[in-house]
């Protein structure tokens, strides 16, 4: 796995390909103990972590069973070798996952991944486990940047979070607070100070659950929203706990609606245009844009399915390649040693087994050498190289569902409309 540029700099190829890399190893089993995980933060020097490997080779010698010493020695071998391809503790250290991983029918297949992680290590690891510890990692590939939701007024209270491109509803909660109309019997002054006590209590009640949901919660900002001026009342007057207030977004998003889905998506699409970054409303724009093109009796702008967006792409026609990263199929290129012939098919991930022995059957196992990608990362890659923006797409939202379920995951905007 070629190591990431920093975070921040990430391309969404990149970031596609770190979170299915930990998928993968989260997948693997050992025979036993046998698979060794190490964790290097930068601040520790390669030349303390190979004396360490040196040492536990030596230990080795005490476990019991043979098969395991000797998988478990092969590993820290392994690990002690290529750890001399570094000059130096990379910047934000070393993942490394080494061992000998089930495959079926008592075989095994001997993996070694070194990834430098998208942001610093911070503890010195080492584990010798039947799975790989992969927890410091699966933090890492979370890591977009998080944001708090209220949205309020005198009737009802939501919360979430949005985190990257997913919105997440936590709470919400209807009021008592009575309505500003008159009522008979009571003076107009004191059926006032009834409403206001009412609201003031309201507020304090919704102030205590956003404190509890959020306070220790690690956000890069608190957005606070609503119908007309409460959402303003509520900020300036110090309801929120002070270290939340230090929080709290400057400008308060108007809404129509304050329930746990239509007012949380309203607010995060009325705060796209103050907050950079927040990519989900991005793609949603975009899958908007590309449905109002294939609309248009001429398919307008907008094509769809494997076959012709790779036609799109090899003309350097697409703008926006959207993609969802639900999908799950490979790319096989097979080579006919023999005559050079060429094959490239696209299959499910379920299907790879049966493909490959078919064409090993066609073929003969001896003739067959293969190739494979994962097909988001390929199709994200041809298109980098011709200059199209590329979207992984979440299903989290309305319209990344509908990437998937209808279109196949596979869309593109067009820069211009091809001719047939």
């Amino acid at each position: 796995m070629a190591p990431p540029p920093a975070k921040s700099e990430w391309t969404e190829r990149q970031k596609y390909v770190f979170k299915r890399k930990l998928e993968e190893l989260a997948e693997y089993r050992g025979m036993g103990t046998t698979l060794v995980t190490l964790y290097v933060p930068p601040t520790r020097l390669l030349s303390d972590v190979a004396g360490m490997v040196r040492n536990e080779v030596g230990q080795a010698s005490n476990i019991k069973s043979k098969g395991t010493q000797d998988a478990v020695v092969s590993a820290l071998t392994s690990i002690a070798a290529r750890l001399k391809n570094y000059k130096s503790t990379p910047p934000n250290g070393l993942a490394i996952f080494v061992g000998n991983v089930n495959i079926g029918g008592n075989k095994t297949d001997f993996v070694a991944e070194f990834i430098e992680p998208p942001i610093p290590i911070a503890t010195y690891q080492y584990r010798c486990e039947s799975t790989f510890n992969l927890e410091p990692l699966t933090s890492m590939g979370s890591a977009e940047d998080v944001y708090g939701l209220i949205i309020l007024d005198r009737k009802e209270c939501s919360m979430g979070f949005l985190r990257g491109k997913s919105i997440k509803a936590v709470y919400n909660r209807q009021s008592q607070v009575p309505s500003k109309h008159g009522r008979g019997g009571q003076s107009a002054q004191r059926f006032e100070r009834l409403i206001e006590i009412a609201a003031h209590e309201w507020f304090t009640h919704c102030a205590e659950r956003a404190n509890e949901i959020f306070l220790h919660a690690d956000l890069k900002a608190l957005l606070l929203g609503g119908p007309g001026a409460t959402k303003d009342f509520f900020a300036r007057e110090g309801y929120l706990h002070h270290e939340l207030q230090k929080k709290l977004y400057a400008q308060y998003f108007d809404t129509g609606y304050t329930d746990e889905d239509q007012g949380l998506k309203e607010m995060v699409e009325n705060a796209a245009t103050a907050i950079q970054g927040i990519a989900m409303v991005g793609d949603r724009k975009l899958m908007q844009q590309f449905l109002r093109e294939v609309a248009k009796p001429d398919g307008g702008l907008g094509t769809y399915g494997e076959g012709e967006v790779r036609k799109a792409l090899d003309a350097g026609a697409v703008a926006h390649l959207l993609i969802s990263e639900n999908v799950r199929k490979w790319r096989l290129s097979f080579t006919h040693r023999q005559t050079g012939e060429h094959v490239t098919k696209t299959v499910p991930a379920m299907q790879l087994e049966e493909t490959v022995a078919a064409q090993a059957k066609l073929w003969g196992a001896n003739n067959l050498t293969m190739e494979k990608r994962d097909l988001v990362e390929e199709l994200s890659e041809i298109a980098e190289t011709g200059g199209s923006e590329v979207h992984v797409v979440s299903s989290a939202s309305e319209e990344g569902g509908m990437l998937m379920n209808a279109f196949g995951g596979v869309v593109a905007l067009l820069r211009y409309k091809l001719t047939s």
